[in-house]
């Protein structure tokens, strides 16, 4: 049976209460940053570089000269590239509503191309980023005439104290795991000593795993589903070597400043202690590349305008939402599809 289109009145007026909350939503926490001194920016979506994080995929398309040669160019992954620009420019508080584009992405929080919300605070510490989430969920909250963000049986009151509780913590607690054990002040890491801890407690890895595909299962199978439940969770100090953007804590520099944030059980958003140190964020950068190169047998190039940005931006803290993900929570939708104005245009197979 064929679905009915999004755009067909009858489905269209099913979804539009939904849309018309994420207006209220959007309009709620533009005058939110308003109020904060926040100046709106609009980041292009072509870039020279999409990102350079391993397991993101991006699209990619052709530029042609008046000459017509191609150049490769990317729709971005994230504004973050475009916006510590603007940092470097001079501005000190940023934000942006931008669509931005993942490929190998499809599901029921997932689309292709969504909507990040994504805002700098230029000398001010990452813990500020914790209060300001707190604040704009439950500003959603109330412009949906809510009391509790909910998504498929789960529930989670924004205005409740936020739990923060760091990866290695996360991992004692719910998986039995040392990973700092495995993890070197240098950045390195080494992939046995996990791979022992993981046999100690019986969680099952792959011999191809690295340490990084390691880390990535137990978060999933052992760690996520006991976050955002009841109240909001700060997943906070990821391992250095899984926060390529981050700046090292000052008191183990095993640890980086990055956090992400859960509601209901979803990832909503990640935030950085922003590294500045441009030699640094190269090497990680290639690092990265190396292994999308491994794994998936293809590299991004580096954007060298942002990387020479870097020596003239201040230190900062950083922060992307889904503002999709925000909207589903707000109103209880079961499908990022239900409050997406326009979903992406599924390709049709022949019969």
């Amino acid at each position: 049976m064929t679905e009915t289109p999004w755009w067909h009145p009858h489905r269209h007026a099913d979804r539009r209460p939904l849309l018309l909350a994420r207006n209220r939503i959007q309009a709620a926490l533009r005058q939110w940053f308003a109020d904060q001194d926040f100046l709106e920016t609009d980041p292009a979506c072509l870039q020279t570089s999409p990102g350079n994080e391993a397991h993101l995929h991006a699209f990619a398309t052709d530029l042609l000269g008046h000459d017509g040669v191609a150049h490769r160019m990317y729709l971005h992954t994230s504004p973050e590239f475009t916006m510590k620009k603007i940092l470097a420019a001079g501005e000190p508080r940023i934000f942006a509503f931008a669509h931005v584009w993942r490929n190998r992405e499809a599901g029921t929080r997932h689309s292709a191309e969504f909507t990040m919300l994504e805002w700098y605070r230029a000398g001010e510490p990452y813990d500020r980023l914790i209060e300001d989430a707190h604040a704009m969920l439950a500003i959603a909250t109330r412009a949906c005439g809510a009391d509790h963000l909910q998504y498929r049986g789960m529930t989670c009151d924004p205005f409740a104290p936020v739990e923060r509780i760091s990866v290695a913590q996360a991992f004692r607690q719910y998986a039995e795991i040392d990973l700092l054990a495995s993890c070197h002040a240098d950045g390195s890491t080494d992939r046995e000593a996990l791979a022992a801890e993981c046999a100690r407690v019986g969680f099952a890895i792959s011999e191809d795993d690295g340490w990084s595909d390691i880390v990535s299962k137990v978060l999933v199978d052992r760690v996520e589903p006991h976050l955002g439940h009841g109240r909001i969770t700060a997943l906070d100090r990821y391992p250095t070597a899984e926060a390529a953007l981050a700046r090292p804590c000052a008191d183990d520099p095993r640890e980086a400043e990055r956090f992400e944030l859960y509601a209901c059980g979803v990832e909503l958003a990640n935030a950085f202690g922003e590294l500045t140190d441009p030699a640094e964020q190269r090497r990680r950068f290639e690092a990265e590349m190396d292994e999308k190169e491994r794994i998936y047998g293809e590299r991004y190039p580096l954007d060298e305008e942002f990387l020479q940005a870097l020596e003239l931006m201040p230190d900062a803290s950083g922060i992307a939402l889904g503002f999709d993900r925000l909207v589903m929570l707000a109103t209880g939708a079961p499908h990022i599809d239900d409050i997406l104005w326009s979903p992406i245009a599924r390709p049709r197979t022949r019969p």
